[in-house]
């Protein structure tokens, strides 16, 4: 029986730091099994885990996965496989520990873990999955929010809420900060008062925003670390050059296609007057729509509509020929605006079987062939697509991948993602700091920055400086900018002293969780000697920090009477 459960989350500028305590109580006379089961974003890093039975406790120990992987396997007679973590979802990946408990025992499960919130059209989002599968004497989330720009909007929802629940919501909020308390009584929890049955299954979100002054961006500063927060608000929108590549292979047929159909209908209608598109479809054969990209008019737009529907799904699969033809399109394309994005989105749901099929040499021939002139996304719908080469392709090419789950959203996914990238505003950011005074500077110059999103940038600053200068170059739609800034390094240093509820080296951690996930980014897209490098500084930090990243790996161990040890490891989405 879980008598408690508390999830306890403090935001400090976008850098979320959860806490799920699970308390569990053994009400039979002899042993049972207790487990301890927690959805996490897939963005978040666990940084700490331990259980405590009847007051002796047992820590999770994060080392670099082979040296964990070595004891594990001494410590467990081989078959014996168990990783605590798995992906459940597009959002989430999943912790499950059990462990055995004498009659009238207790246990406290207690995990922690890290994420920075991204801005996407226009909000952060913190995702707290709730599924206690039974009733919880003292249920409660606490959400702390501290954002020193300000608190524009904020709002909490459960996708379980019913009037009763909605009672056990409070939120209180000033200028800066905000709690969000919700604490259903068994009563409440319960689907109907007859059976012990619960409503708390599905998401607990919290959405919010920042205010934001038109000016270079928000640094916040914390014992020598720095963040800077920079998302400019109300400019023009560059107009696109899109080329849509969609896979009509075999595989498509039925759900699939029907789905990619229903999502491009919608983006059809998205398009600006001022962008430019066409469509290369693909199976086997490769088919140009058009000879060349058209203005997105209302008449493109409708015969555009009438080919997608005709789409059907038959034949192999030749993405590197689709490509090719789409970067063709593209280079003869005459008559676009002068300031302009081009892009090239890609959706396929399989592996290369026709045309060129060594993902190596399609990698080189498309890098080569867009030379750093568009940006190439790729979307893999399912599982069946190499994750690894779209990625690696798409990274490579200043653009993202995204894997699209075969599920009822499917159409909204894409769609979703074609919001993100719909509205380029800035092109070629630089983000520049004194280079004498800034170590360990994360990533500060970016390709595209697209409305509603947000760069960070954070580093050290090494030397006793009392001003910390920031120039920002980039282009819009109309103009070359230059925005200057100057933070008082004391004055921004203050802000965060009295603030009771922060943990005081959050910059320091951002700045770590940050600089690995690039590391771990380029990474993909590196050459093999490269590679090792970046990973080498991405588990040297990952361990500095004590975070579960794709190169380490928690041992969590147990009383001795027990299978000895088990892994906890962070999944990708390539596998």
């Amino acid at each position: 029986e879980i008598y408690s459960l508390h999830v306890d989350c403090k935001v400090t500028s976008r850098f979320a730091h959860t806490v799920i305590t699970s308390r569990i109580v053994n009400r039979a006379n002899e042993s049972r099994e207790a487990t301890f089961e927690v959805e996490l974003p897939k963005t978040a890093f666990i940084t700490n885990f331990s259980m405590s039975i009847d007051g002796e406790v047992y820590p999770g120990i994060i080392k670099e996965k082979a040296a964990a992987q070595n004891e594990y396997d001494s410590a467990v007679s081989q078959g014996q496989s168990a990783g605590l973590v798995k992906i459940t979802d597009r959002k989430l990946e999943q912790f499950h520990v059990s462990v055995n408990i004498a009659a009238a025992s207790k246990v406290t499960f207690e995990l922690t873990y890290e994420e920075l919130l991204k801005r996407q059209l226009g909000k952060y989002e913190l995702l707290i999955k709730v599924r206690p599968k039974q009733l919880v004497k003292h249920f409660q989330i606490d959400v702390h929010i501290f954002e020193p720009q300000g608190i524009q909007f904020l709002e909490a929802d459960g996708t379980f809420m019913t009037n009763e629940l909605t009672e056990a919501l409070t939120k209180v909020q000033n200028e800066t900060k905000a709690h969000i308390l919700f604490k259903p009584t068994v009563d409440q929890q319960k689907k109907n008062s007859e059976l012990d049955e619960t409503l708390l299954n599905g998401d607990f979100v919290v959405r919010y925003d920042v205010k934001r002054e038109a000016t270079a961006g928000d640094i916040q500063i914390v014992n020598g670390y720095f963040v800077h927060y920079f998302a400019p608000q109300e400019m023009p929108v560059f107009p696109k050059n899109i080329v849509f590549v969609i896979d009509r292979s075999g595989s498509m047929a039925g759900r699939k296609i029907e789905q990619t159909v229903d999502a491009l209908l919608k983006i059809l209608q998205d398009l600006r007057p001022e962008d430019h598109f066409n469509f290369v479809t693909f199976n086997s054969k490769v088919v140009e729509w058009k000879s060349s990209l058209l203005p997105a008019t209302e008449e493109n737009v409708a015969s555009a509509a009438a080919l997608v529907q005709t789409l059907t799904a038959r034949g192999g699969t030749d993405i590197s020929g689709a490509l090719l033809a789409a970067v063709g399109v593209l280079e003869k394309a005459e008559g676009l605006p002068e300031r302009s994005v081009s892009m090239i989105v890609l959706l396929t749901d399989g592996q290369p079987t026709s045309g060129e099929r060594n993902v190596e040499v399609i990698q080189e021939n498309i890098q080569k062939a867009i030379n750093g002139k568009y940006a190439l996304f790729c979307l893999g719908f399912g599982f069946d697509v190499s994750y690894k080469f779209l990625e690696k392709m798409a990274l490579r090419n200043g653009g993202i991948a995204r894997r699209i789950y075969e599920n009822a959203d499917a159409a909204l996914q894409l769609q979703g993602f074609y919001q993100e990238v719909a509205t380029p505003i800035l092109m070629q950011v630089e983000m520049q700091y004194p280079e004498n005074s800034i170590e360990g500077l994360t990533k500060n110059n970016f390709k595209l920055f697209f409305e509603g999103s947000e760069i960070i940038v954070s580093g050290k600053i090494s030397n006793e400086l009392d001003l910390l200068p920031v120039e920002i170059k980039a282009q819009s739609h109309t103009s070359d900018l230059t925005l200057k800034e100057e933070a008082n390094v004391k004055e921004k240093e203050q802000v965060f002293q009295n603030q009771r509820y922060i943990f005081g080296n959050f910059i320091e951690r951002l700045w770590a969780y940050l600089t690995i996930q690039q590391l771990l980014e380029k990474a993909i897209s590196a050459q093999e000697e490269d590679q090792k490098a970046l990973e080498a500084q991405a588990l040297d930090l990952s361990l500095r920090y004590s975070f579960v990243t794709p190169l380490t790996s928690m041992v969590v161990t147990k009383p001795s009477d027990q299978q000895p040890k088990e892994l906890a490891n962070k999944p990708t989405e390539a596998g």
